[in-house]
């Protein structure tokens, strides 16, 4: 087999490219270990090109996500993972090499891809739990998905590759994606945000007033897309009854995850949508309904909740260390514990409740 056609994939993104800025030779940065021989990057590599409108920034492409070489995959319809990363970072006046952070950030996308399996895509947010840029004084501490405006999907000899950009997003613009959706948000952010290009220095784009006018206007309007939420805190413990005494059944909920829980549970359920919170080996699904209760199946716990008993739980549910009662609800009772956040080295920077 020819040089050429083993990477056949990864030469489709060089013609977009190509395409898309020319002869423009791109900074390129390859893996030197391979990740299936142990190495610890991921994607074979990462492409920069150098761009100067509507504002002079970098344009980071992935390579790795999608099968650059032999058609490995059973899936006929897409390439790999079916898509690429791209980003778009501001760039200073005397800028000449792409910070190695942003680098770095891409790679951790890989990393995150390869053990979980779980894919990105437009209108996806994450939560970076800090700075994207690590011990910078940035307010952008999320990452935002979206269509690279430039790049449509394209077709290669292993099967379509998306091209989807990842934007630096601050704290109350991803509530305000959960809480209503993430494509939405970043249209309205779009004139002050061109092509989505990320700058470190800028601050929440809420904080304009058309912005929060229409993001409340579209809450209050749409309610809330996010009909799934991972959470890391999250248990149930049934009812216990015994000759002397009666034990409620628990929800546990971790106080980082409890305020926007609360958020959602008015976006969704009082908009007759469900809501699903997954964790490792529990889901806990609220369904609206007449009648307020609860059932277990397996590892699922479905709860009903009417609109009142909805709007009160939502009231309830604050990032603060405690347990209450639903009155809808009798027998149960919901725990909000604290949540100690860590950083890559496992130390606990913050802890919420």
């Amino acid at each position: 087999m020819s040089e050429e056609v083993e990477a056949r994939g990864w030469d489709a993104i060089d013609q977009e490219m190509e395409r898309l800025y020319g002869t423009q030779e791109p900074k390129h940065y390859g893996t030197i270990i391979p990740y299936a021989l142990g190495g610890n990057d991921p994607l074979n590599g990462i492409s920069a090109y150098k761009v100067e409108t509507p504002v002079p920034h970098w344009h980071f492409v992935t390579y790795g996500f999608s099968e650059l070489y032999e058609k490995e995959s059973e899936d006929l319809e897409y390439s790999g993972y079916g898509f690429e990363l791209t980003f778009r970072l501001n760039r200073g006046p005397d800028e000449e090499e792409p910070p190695a952070w942003a680098l770095n950030l891409l790679q951790n996308m890989g990393r995150y891809v390869f053990r979980s399996g779980n894919v990105f895509q437009s209108g996806d947010y994450l939560d970076a739990n800090g700075p994207i840029c690590l011990n910078a004084d940035t307010a952008l501490t999320a990452l935002a998905f979206t269509e690279d405006p430039d790049l449509p999907t394209i077709d290669t000899p292993n099967g379509k590759v998306q091209f989807i950009q990842m934007v630096g997003i601050t704290k109350d613009e991803l509530q305000a994606m959960q809480t209503w959706n993430t494509l939405g948000l970043l249209e309205v952010c779009q004139p002050y945000m061109p092509y989505y290009i990320t700058d470190l220095t800028r601050v929440s784009l809420l904080e304009t007033p058309a912005v929060a006018e229409a993001v409340n206007a579209g809450r209050e309007r749409d309610g809330s897309n996010t009909g799934f939420l991972f959470v890391d805190q999250l248990a149930w413990e049934p009812e216990k009854k015994s000759l002397f005494k009666k034990t409620p059944a628990k929800l546990t909920l971790g106080a980082k995850q409890a305020d926007i829980v609360g958020k959602l549970l008015r976006g969704r359920l009082l908009k007759g949508k469900d809501l699903t919170l997954v964790s490792s080996g529990l889901r806990v699904v609220f369904e609206p309904g007449e009648q307020a209760g609860w059932k277990t199946e397996a590892e699922e716990v479905h709860i009903t909740l009417h609109d009142a008993a909805a709007a009160e739980l939502s009231q309830k549910l604050l990032p603060k260390a405690g347990a209450f009662e639903v009155a809808s609800l009798p027998g149960a009772v919901i725990e909000v514990v604290k949540t100690h956040i860590k950083d890559n080295e496992g130390n606990v920077v913050e802890t919420i409740g």
